[in-house]
């Protein structure tokens, strides 16, 4: 049977790889928020960008339920950073009947400061057109991302 799997974690703690890697070996569809707001709005979404994750959540949320019932696996590659949010999808998925799974990848703080300030290297360089992440946005996320309790992951990778 079809499922999806969640990938968890702190922005540039290696999820979308990590979901590339698990789309080849699930043959699994990727549903990833950045690649919607990065194709729709470019780096800047504005004061209405929470809005608008929030409603392709949702969006994606259905979405994501229809590939399921087609018999393809899914991944969602958004980070999953609130417990609500994840207590939120595991409902949702439960009510239909859908196996879902949370992968977390638990980065430490060095590796991961690193990993930000390469990945800005190359957006300021037009390598990369991920988002980039300034020392304000970086401690907004750190203080908004809440490490998910052993009993919420379903797979824990350590970076």
């Amino acid at each position: 049977m079809s499922k999806v799997i969640m990938t968890c974690g702190k922005i540039c703690s290696g999820k979308t790889t990590y979901a590339e890697r698990l789309s080849r070996e699930y043959n699994a569809v990727i549903l990833s928020i950045d690649e919607f707001m990065l194709a729709l709005f470019g780096q800047y979404a504005g004061e209405r960008h929470d809005d608008y994750v929030n409603a392709l959540e949702k969006i994606l949320f259905e979405k994501s339920a229809d590939i399921v019932r087609s018999g393809a696996n899914v991944i969602l590659d958004w980070g999953f950073w609130t417990k609500i949010k994840r207590q939120y999808a595991r409902k949702f998925y439960a009510s239909l009947g859908i196996e879902c799974e949370i992968h977390y990848i638990d980065i430490n703080s060095e590796t991961w400061k690193q990993r930000l300030r390469d990945r800005n290297d190359l957006v300021l360089n037009g390598k990369s057109d991920a988002y980039y992440i300034d020392d304000n946005l970086m401690h907004k996320f750190e203080d908004i991302f809440e490490t998910p309790a052993e009993n919420e992951i379903d797979v824990c990778i350590k970076v």
